[in-house]
């Protein structure tokens, strides 16, 4: 069942620091208010999914949703990660890219992000209501406005779909900002440029499906999404 507990963390809040969610590397970059971990969350699209699978790892790209402290996947039964993922640790990680950063030496080359990363065992969301509720936060996500505007699973589809919680408890939160860090020697030196070339993923036009048919008007939670402004930095 989903047994998902109520939320123990508020916005603002510290992340709870532990060996493997602490940064061994630039702490500077650090970031300890739970807050960032969720505009992180929120504001990504895809995920990576790591298990352990017959003993080696592997890592998938899987779209997902938070409720509070709780982040959704899904799958289909019949998939190897979401059956590995029940009662086996997991580590989860959604990286938004802000700009490529050149430097004056190419040791210096670097990128601008913003990374969450979230360890723990997730348990397996099994009753009905748990797994709609689940879906419908993924969808929401994603596709905001979709999960009132199209068909919604029936028992057949839910009983083909694995769906995941995992707890944010333990996560960490990595940022890179700004320009180069260039060694003071190569500064002034040479004639390489540097500076930061931004990333930015857009949405686009709607493109229908070709069996709409010709009057089917696009959605307002379709059209309306503002295709000028930048979804996240997933290029």
């Amino acid at each position: 069942m989903d047994t998902a507990s109520p939320t123990r963390h508020e916005s603002g809040a510290p992340l709870s620091g532990t060996p493997r969610s602490t940064l061994g590397r630039h702490r500077e970059r650090a970031r300890t208010d739970r807050a960032e971990l969720y505009a992180v969350l929120d504001e990504g699209l895809v995920c990576h999914l790591g298990v352990l699978l017959d003993g080696a790892p592997v890592v998938l790209p899987t779209c997902y949703g938070r409720l509070a402290d709780t982040l959704y996947l899904h799958g289909s039964t019949g998939a190897s990660s979401m059956r590995a993922g029940p009662g086996q640790p997991v580590c989860v990680t959604v990286t938004l890219l802000d700009g490529l950063v050149y430097a004056r030496s190419v040791f210096a080359h670097s990128a601008n992000y913003r990374c969450a990363v979230v360890h723990g065992v997730p348990r397996p969301v099994i009753d009905e209501a748990g797994k709609l509720r689940a879906l419908r936060a993924i969808v929401e996500h994603t596709t905001p406005g979709s999960w009132d505007h199209a068909r919604r699973p029936d028992r057949r589809e839910l009983a083909a779909t694995a769906v995941l919680a995992l707890d944010l408890a333990e996560a960490s939160v990595k940022v890179r900002g700004g320009p180069p860090g260039d060694a003071d020697a190569d500064l002034g030196t040479g004639s390489a440029w540097a500076g930061v070339l931004p990333v930015r993923t857009v949405l686009g036009t709607p493109e229908p499906c070709s069996l709409l048919p010709a009057a089917t008007v696009v959605p307002a939670h379709v059209a309306g999404r503002d295709t000028a402004t930048p979804v996240s930095g997933l290029g």
